[in-house]
């Protein structure tokens, strides 16, 4: 399956910190505890994608310099195409996660430039994709429009949300047939909340990542709002990346065919799996280990 992808690609520096609040100390040796990788949505998507046997198309902006080497360089490695990745911007974006024992994490996100572009759609294409994963940044406003007009079914994850009616994320959520968010920073209930957004944007599926209380879903095809626990027997290393994870995979699964229960239970073994593992790019793997997990991942539906 073809899958569009059009994110974030940046150098993303980990850190181990002993908790939140962090005290002050001139310095700390956390041996092991400090790492840098490829990472982004977009990369991760590609990523995780890939690592499901779906065949990518992947958008984004780089500047000029050593960090966009490095980013090439692995895109090379990992098999994902490179030819819609314009090495336009001043610099490279990078951005620094600080993480803790329990898996919470604070991230630090330089974008430096990247905001201010824009992807024409002509550049894009859009033919033979089953889904479009596109990013809420700006320069993907023109784009999701364009895919919307073609009829593309699109998929969109809008991450911290706390208004409906948020200007930042509006062309996004409008345009969105697949909606994602997290419940990090929701205002209400994570039931009343979903609820609003479909009766403010009629998206074909919403979904809120709710950590380790598992998922919520909303179905538009009948209105129905179900919960889903989260995965029994997670060793959390590091969330980072958790929330792609769950994003990439529901769309895998749901290009496949599958039901959205049957797709977002699979999506979140899949990012069980990758939290196991430290770092937003890594600890992906492939279909057959998802499967082999699921069997054992206990996860439970409740229709709300």
């Amino acid at each position: 399956m073809k899958i569009l992808i059009s994110g974030l690609l940046n150098i993303e520096t980990t850190v181990a910190v002993r908790g939140f609040p962090i005290n002050y100390y001139p310095i700390d040796y956390p041996f092991f505890g400090v790492a840098s990788a490829v990472s982004g949505v977009g990369y991760n998507l590609a990523k995780a994608l890939t690592a499901l046997s779906d065949e990518v198309r992947l958008y984004a902006f780089l500047g000029n310099d050593d960090e966009s080497d490095r980013i090439l360089t692995q895109l090379g490695r990992d098999g994902i195409a490179a030819d819609g990745v314009s090495q336009t911007l001043q610099s490279t974006p990078t951005s620094v996660v600080l993480y803790d024992p329990d898996g919470r994490r604070q991230i630090y996100c330089d974008l430096k430039d990247i905001q201010e572009q824009s992807l024409p759609p002509a550049s894009v294409d859009l033919d033979d994709c089953a889904i479009a994963a596109i990013c809420n940044i700006n320069f993907n406003r023109a784009l999701i429009k364009e895919a919307k007009a073609k009829g593309v079914s699109i998929a969109t994850d809008v991450h911290v949300l706390s208004d409906i009616e948020d200007d930042y994320n509006r062309d996004f959520m409008e345009n969105a047939d697949i909606l994602f968010l997290s419940d990090e920073a929701l205002p209400c209930p994570p039931e009343a909340f979903i609820r609003r957004l479909h009766d403010r944007y009629h998206n074909r599926v919403i979904v809120i990542g709710m950590g380790s209380k598992g998922a919520m879903l909303l179905d538009g095809a009948t209105g129905k709002v179900y919960h889903l626990s989260a995965c029994r027997g997670v060793k959390v290393v590091n969330t980072v990346g958790a929330g792609d994870a769950l994003f990439a995979a529901f769309l895998h699964y749901t290009a496949k065919g599958l039901s959205p229960i049957e797709a977002l239970k699979r999506a979140e073994v899949f990012a069980a799996v990758k939290i196991e593992t430290n770092g937003a790019s890594k600890g992906f793997c492939a279909e057959d280990e998802v499967e082999a997990r699921f069997v054992s991942s206990d996860i439970s539906t409740k229709e709300l």
